[in-house]
């Protein structure tokens, strides 16, 4: 399972914040990405209802509003990949409570709720964990199965996501270098 550690260096330029996460829910932030459907609309704003809150009541309105456009894990042959979540998407905390009235827990746990925009990055330098291969120093980075490798012949089409800062260490850890452009 992919994964991120707060040791890292973005910009904020280099993050889009117009897409939600299609799929199954939990998904891990470190996860790659590419646009899922037609991609990105003007015709499709964040003004799309996803329900409820939790309860509907006589004369009242309050529903929950999310993202229409959407992005899905990039799988061995995708093309397209642009860029690795930043924030996992869940629906409840670690006690089974609903993240959707508890809003600070969710920012907390570093993560948003389903149908909520999430964070993608598209450039950086990050502390990744998730490669099951050894890698070393200089080592192109490539994507299969919405995680790094070190395969190119499992790879989205063999194209370079990245650059290996280093091997990894005893718990999995790796410094890596993304660049999705």
């Amino acid at each position: 399972m992919p994964d991120l550690r707060p040791f890292r260096q973005v910009d904020e330029y280099d993050i889009i914040n117009l897409f939600t996460v299609s799929g199954t829910i939990p998904f891990k932030r470190g996860t790659f990405v590419k646009p899922g459907g037609s991609g990105w609309r003007t015709s499709e704003t964040d003004n799309y209802a996803l329900g409820n809150a939790g309860a509907s009541y006589t004369n009242t309105v309050s529903q929950r509003w999310g993202t229409q456009p959407y992005v899905v894990t990039a799988s061995t042959g995708d093309v397209g990949v642009i860029g690795l979540t930043l924030d996992d998407v869940r629906e409840t905390d670690e006690n089974g409570e609903l993240l959707k009235f508890n809003p600070k827990k969710a920012a907390q746990m570093q993560c948003v709720l389903s149908g909520q925009t999430v964070r993608i990055a598209t450039r950086g330098v990050f502390l990744y964990s998730g490669v099951s291969e050894s890698v070393t120093a200089g080592q192109a980075a490539y994507v299969s199965g919405g995680q790094l490798t070190n395969n190119s012949q499992n790879s989205v089409h063999g194209s370079t996501v990245g650059t290996f800062l280093g091997a990894k260490d005893a718990n999995g850890w790796v410094l890596v270098k993304i660049n999705c452009q």
